[in-house]
C-alpha cells in the first residue's frame, strides 16, 4: 500500500451499543470498495474486523481493530469498537486513535443507552461526530422515531443527511437530502428514482437547512433568511463547518447488510469528515498538530499479547515519517526501543509499510517495555495524553484448578492485563489470595477463556475473602502461667497481662513490672508471645487489632525459666484474657461513590439500603444525573457491579474505597464465625 498525505487520511471510528450493526457497517464498506467479495457477518464468524478467536466464537466485538483502505486518493482507517459495555477498555483505544466517530444506531431498538455513552465519550474525547441509523429492514424500525430521540438528547446539532421513504412499514428508497435526490437500491448498486411527496421529507430538508444556515451566521444564515437556496457548494460548506466546530451531527441511514444506501454514506465520510491535518492532539501543556515535518514520535493505543508471536502495537503517528529499523525513546521510561518493521493495520493481518505518516496508523511487533499509553519519540521528550480508561468494578479470587500452576496462572494473566488496561491481577496482602479485577461479568468469562487457549491453563474462581479482623471491647486482666517438668531443666514462665482497647491497628506492648517479678531479658520473649498470637483471634481466626497488652507481674525459676517458656505463658494469657474481654468481630467498611441518572436514582439507593449501606450524601450533576455517596460494608459489594448494570442499563459509575473497620451485626458474624469453623 502506498503512503497518503495526512490531509489525505481519515481516521474513523464505528462506535455505538452491542448488535446496533457498527462492525457490519464497516465490513459493508470493505465489500463497497473491493477489498472482500462479501459483507462479513458477526453472526457467522465472517467479519474482517472480528478476526480473534474469542469473537468468532461468541458472535460479537471483544477489542479494536483497524483496517487501512485506500479509497481513491483518500485513506480511511476503520476503526471498529466493542459494544458490549464489560468492553468499554476497546472504546478508550479506539477514541484513541480516530479523529471522527460514526455512531450506529439500529432503527429497530432506537437511541440505546450504548449509543447515548458512545456519543458522551466521544464528544468528551473532543471527536467530530456522525450518526448512522441502520438495520432498517428489521421488522418494527422506525427511522423517524429514531430521529426525534436525536433531537431531544442532542437539540439542534442533529442534521438528516440521507434518509429513507418508508412506505407500508417498508424502506422504498433513500433520499439524498444535500442532492435532492432519491435511489432505490439493488445491493450497493443505486438507481435513481422519482423523489417521494412527503411532508417528512420536507421537514427533514428544512433541518438541514437550518443546520447549514446556523454553521455560518453571516453569509448562509443572511441567504437562508432571504429564502435563498443554497447551492450543494454552499451545503458541503455549512456541513464542513458544522462539523468540525461540533454544532453539526450528520445522520445518514442504509441497510448494512444488503449495502443499501452504503455507497452515499461512504461518499460522504470522505467529503465532510475531517482528514488528520485539521485534528490536533493533546500533549501535557498544549495541544499539537499532526506534523509531518516534526521529529518522529508515536503513541501506543493498543497492545496485543500473544504467546506464540508475541507483543504487537498499535500506534497513530503523531509526527514526522515512522520507518522500520528506527529508534525511539520511551518518554514514560526513557528506554531506547527499537522499532524492527513498521505495518499497516488489515484487521487480524498486517501489511509491510516503508513509513507510516503523521496523522496515520499502523503496528510494530516486540518492542521492548512499551505498554499501551506510551509515546515513542526521537527526543524522548514528547507525551502525549491518552483518554483514561474505566477502572475494574468486578473482583474475583483466582485459583489453579490443578496444583503447582500458580505461577504459570500469574503469567498468563499478567500477559492479558498487559493487553488490556481494564484489567488488574494483584495479590491481596490481606487474603493472600489472587484477585482478578474486571468491568463485568462477559469480561472475566472472555479472560479466562484466552487464560486457557494462548496459555493452556485452566483457573477456578470465587468471590473474594473478606479481610475481616478482630479487637476487644472492655478491659481485663489475666494469668499465663506455664510449667513443665519432663526430667532435668524443666520450661517455668508465668505473666499477668491487662489487656485493654486501644486505636492502634497493631499491638501495643508496655511493662510496668516492679521488684523484679519477671526479668527484663524475658520482656522480648512476653512481646513476642502477644505479638504472634494477635495474627490469629480467638472469635474466627482473623488478625486482631486496637489491642493494649501491659506486663504488670509475674514469676520466673531461676533455673527453668527461659524465653520459650515466657512465650507460651504470654500466649496462655492473650486467649485467656481476649476471651473474657468481650471480643467482637469487624468488617471493612468502603465510601461508595455512585453517579446515577435521576430517573432511577430511587432504585439505586433501594439497592445501596439493602446492602446495609448508609447515604450520607447527594450531589446533583449537570444532564440529570446524581452523584449518591454511601458507606457499604465490603462484604456486601461483591455483586454490586452486576446489579448496577441491570438496574441502570450500564448508565452508572461508580467508585468504592476501603474506609475503615465497623463491628459486624451479630447475626452476620455468627454466619462469619461458622463459616471459619467449617474452613479449618
Amino acid at each position: 500500500m502506498k503512503n497518503f498525505p495526512t490531509d489525505h487520511i481519515k481516521n474513523i471510528a464505528f462506535l455505538g451499543h452491542g448488535n446496533s450493526g457498527k462492525t457490519t457497517l464497516a465490513d459493508a464498506i470493505l465489500c463497497l470498495s473491493g477489498e472482500t467479495d462479501r459483507i462479513g457477518s458477526t453472526a457467522d464468524g465472517t467479519s474482517v474486523f472480528n478476526f480473534d478467536a474469542e469473537e468468532k466464537k461468541r458472535g460479537t466485538t471483544l477489542g479494536t481493530a483497524v483496517y487501512a483502505l485506500p479509497y481513491g486518493e483518500n485513506k480511511i482507517n476503520l476503526i471498529d469498537a466493542p459494544g458490549l459495555f464489560d468492553f468499554a477498555g476497546g472504546v478508550t483505544e479506539t477514541l484513541a486513535a480516530a479523529d471522527s466517530a460514526v455512531i450506529t444506531i439500529s432503527g429497530k431498538s432506537g437511541l440505546t443507552t450504548g449509543a447515548k455513552q458512545a456519543y458522551a465519550k466521544a464528544k468528551e474525547a473532543g471527536k467530530n461526530i456522525a450518526f448512522f441509523v441502520g438495520k432498517l429492514d428489521s421488522s418494527h424500525a422506525h427511522f423517524y422515531r429514531v430521529i426525534s430521540a436525536l433531537v431531544g438528547a442532542y437539540g439542534a446539532v442533529v442534521c438528516p443527511v440521507v434518509i429513507p421513504f418508508v412506505e407500508d412499514d417498508a424502506v422504498k428508497c433513500f433520499v439524498d437530502l444535500i442532492d435532492n435526490k432519491a435511489y432505490t437500491y439493488s445491493g450497493f448498486e443505486a438507481k435513481e428514482c422519482e423523489m417521494p411527496a412527503s411532508t417528512e421529507i420536507d421537514e427533514m430538508r428544512n433541518m438541514l437547512f437550518e443546520a447549514v444556515a446556523s454553521a455560518d451566521e453571516e453569509e448562509l444564515m443572511e441567504k437562508y433568511f432571504g429564502g435563498e437556496e443554497f447551492t450543494r457548494e454552499e451545503i458541503i460548506k455549512g456541513l464542513k463547518l458544522g462539523i468540525r466546530s461540533g454544532e453539526i451531527c450528520p445522520v445518514f441511514s442504509g441497510i448494512q447488510a444488503t449495502g443499501a444506501a452504503i455507497g452515499k454514506f461512504a461518499e460522504y465520510l470522505f467529503e465532510l469528515m475531517p482528514s488528520a491535518a485539521e485534528k490536533t492532539y493533546k500533549t501535557e501543556d498544549a495541544e499539537k498538530a499532526f506534523d509531518p515535518s516534526g521529529e518522529a514520535a508515536l503513541l501506543i493505543f493498543k497492545t496485543i499479547a500473544d504467546p506464540f508471536v508475541g507483543k504487537l502495537s498499535y500506534f497513530k503517528v503523531l509526527s514526522g515519517k515512522v520507518k522500520g529499523d528506527m529508534k525511539l525513546k520511551n518518554s514514560r521510561t526513557g528506554n531506547e526501543e527499537r522499532l524492527a518493521k513498521v505495518m499497516f493495520l488489515k484487521g487480524g493481518k498486517q501489511e509491510d509499510a516503508e513509513e507510516i505518516c503523521a496523522g496515520d496508523i499502523g503496528s510494530v511487533s516486540k518492542l521492548g517495555s512499551a505498554l499501551t499509553g506510551d509515546t515513542l519519540s526521537v527526543s524522548g521528550k514528547i507525551k502525549a495524553e491518552m483518554p483514561a480508561f474505566p477502572a475494574p468494578t468486578l473482583k474475583m479470587a483466582v485459583y489453579p484448578s490443578k496444583k503447582g500452576e500458580e505461577e504459570k496462572i500469574s503469567a498468563g494473566l499478567n500477559r492479558l492485563a498487559e493487553e488490556d488496561p481494564t484489567v488488574k491481577v494483584y495479590t491481596d496482602k490481606e487474603t493472600h489470595e489472587m484477585i482478578l479485577a474486571t468491568l463485568g461479568e462477559q469480561h472475566v468469562d472472555v479472560i479466562v477463556s484466552r487464560l486457557k487457549s494462548k496459555f493452556g491453563t485452566e483457573v477456578v474462581l470465587k468471590a473474594p475473602k473478606i479481610a475481616y479482623r478482630e479487637t476487644i471491647r472492655k478491659a481485663v486482666k489475666a494469668q499465663g502461667r506455664h510449667k513443665k517438668q519432663s526430667g532435668g531443666h524443666g520450661q517455668f514462665g508465668d505473666v499477668w497481662i491487662e489487656f485493654e482497647p486501644c486505636d492502634s491497628e497493631t499491638l501495643v506492648f508496655e511493662e510496668k513490672i516492679f521488684g523484679g517479678a519477671v526479668p527484663k531479658n524475658f520482656f522480648p520473649a512476653v512481646e513476642k508471645g502477644l505479638r504472634e498470637s494477635v495474627e490469629k483471634g480467638v472469635l474466627a481466626g482473623y488478625p486482631m487489632v486496637g489491642i493494649k497488652a501491659t506486663l504488670v507481674d509475674g514469676s520466673y525459676h531461676p533455673v527453668d525459666s527461659s524465653e520459650m517458656a515466657f512465650k507460651t505463658a504470654a500466649s496462655l494469657a492473650f486467649k485467656e484474657g481476649v476471651a473474657n474481654a468481650n471480643p467482637v468481630l469487624l468488617e471493612p467498611v468502603g465510601t461508595l461513590k455512585v453517579i446515577v441518572s435521576d430517573d432511577v436514582l430511587g432504585d439505586v439507593i433501594g439497592d445501596i439500603n439493602k446492602r446495609r449501606g448508609r447515604i450520607i450524601g447527594m450531589n446533583p450533576l449537570e444532564n440529570k444525573m446524581q452523584e449518591v455517596i454511601g458507606e457499604v460494608p465490603e462484604s456486601e459489594m461483591a455483586d454490586f457491579s452486576t446489579a448496577m448494570r441491570s438496574i441502570t442499563q450500564g448508565t452508572a459509575t461508580f467508585t468504592f474505597e476501603f474506609e475503615r473497620y465497623e463491628d459486624v451485626p451479630a447475626n452476620i458474624a455468627q454466619k462469619v464465625i461458622e463459616e471459619s469453623k467449617k474452613a479449618e
